[in-house]
């Protein structure tokens, strides 16, 4: 989408509507590592950028996020703030929304919210907030003003969307839009040499889950899961990828389901896409989860999934049609899920189709196109 446009000039001929004029957005995310959240910005970022509007990424210095940003010809602002409300990083955000004639602040995280609120305060810049996790949100004065100071927040999900109206926010001033996934990419399996080297036997049926090591994403019940899957298929190996502070405790649940052999961690991996395009089964067993991207990657790979029926992952894996469901916490039904589809293979390729149908309807185009349209509405409240 371009600016530009105008009335035809002489003759006296009809005049012509003028195009919509682009949009200067200042994208706020200062978390550190990459996770989906950080990768929905950039992409988004991007696919504004390339309809012909203007993106500026606020991200600290060093990070993946202002390093990819500025790998794709986006421009990047270092913002290292040292708490939420540091004044010299509101400082600069402020300046550089009124160098750039920024018309859009949109903060990517929580943490991002204040700043963005603080910064734009005194401008013309509108606000816009995209909440991503499904936990209710802290009661207490300063989340209530920031929250307020938006002029629209985005949940990427029904159950997001909840989860906010449970925090006292009107449902009037929310927004539903998915995240969404770049169909363009195209992916190349892990090599054999790299699979051997995280303990998987050439031919071995392979589940992976991608996700961090968390309270909300459960991987305990993962560990559950693979244990309950080798009763009915014993050369089954699976990796879990990711990092994060309850290592110990799925260390743990690994020695006592004696699963070591079977199951290996991974931690963070940069080739994290290629492990899942390796797999026979991707699987997700979160406890709470904004919408489950990971599981939009491998569906769009036609990935056969299953995943526990947590928070936004219903909205985008169908029981039955896209994948399999299951109760949260339930290691011994996710298991079960496993183990039937790669077993049944008439199953895996329905459902594997399914998946790719399904993940075609979570463009980040889409996204993009929908994101937008809440940025216009804003800016012309």
């Amino acid at each position: 989408m371009s600016g530009g446009g105008g009335r035809e000039g002489g003759g006296g001929g009809t005049p012509r509507a003028s195009a919509p004029s682009p949009v200067t957005v200042l994208h706020v995310d200062t978390e550190r590592g990459w996770r989906g959240g950080e990768r929905q910005a950039l992409w988004l970022a991007d696919a504004l950028q390339r309809g012909g509007h203007k993106s500026i990424v606020a991200a600290r210095a060093g990070e993946p996020l202002a390093m990819r940003a500025r790998e794709r010809a986006l421009a990047v602002v270092a913002c290292s703030p040292f708490a939420e409300f540091d004044p010299f990083a509101v400082a600069r955000l402020r300046r550089v929304i009124r160098v750039h004639r920024v018309q859009v602040v949109h903060a990517h995280t929580g943490h991002a919210v204040g700043l963005a609120a603080l910064a734009a305060a005194g401008t013309e810049a509108r606000v816009v907030v995209t909440r991503r996790v499904d936990f209710t949100l802290r009661s207490n004065p300063g989340t209530r003003w920031k929250y307020r100071r938006a002029h629209a927040i985005i949940a990427i999900s029904r159950a997001v969307a909840e989860a906010l109206v449970a925090s006292g926010i009107a449902r009037g001033r929310i927004e539903i839009i998915p995240s969404g996934v770049d169909l363009t990419r195209t992916f190349s399996p892990a090599s054999r040499e790299t699979l051997r080297e995280l303990g998987v036997p050439d031919g071995a049926p392979l589940v992976v889950q991608v996700s961090q090591l968390v309270g909300h994403k459960d991987p305990v019940t993962f560990v559950r899961a693979v244990a309950a899957a080798r009763q009915r298929l014993p050369a089954l190996r699976a990796l879990l990828v990711g990092e994060g502070p309850l290592r110990p405790q799925v260390e743990a649940a690994i020695a006592e389901h004696g699963v070591g052999e079977a199951l290996r961690l991974t931690g963070y991996r940069g080739d994290a896409d290629s492990l899942l395009a390796a797999a026979d089964v991707a699987t997700l067993s979160s406890q709470e989860e904004g919408l489950g991207t990971v599981l939009l990657d491998a569906m769009s790979m036609g990935k056969p999934t299953a995943a526990t029926a947590a928070g936004g992952i219903p909205e985008i894996v169908v029981d039955g049609a896209s994948g399999i469901l299951v109760p949260v916490h339930d290691g011994e039904r996710l298991g079960e899920a496993i183990a039937r589809l790669l077993t049944d293979r008439a199953l895996a390729v329905r459902l594997s189709a399914g998946a790719r149908a399904r993940a075609a309807e979570f463009s980040v185009e889409r996204t993009a196109e929908r994101t937008l349209a809440v940025y216009r509405r804003v800016l012309d409240a």
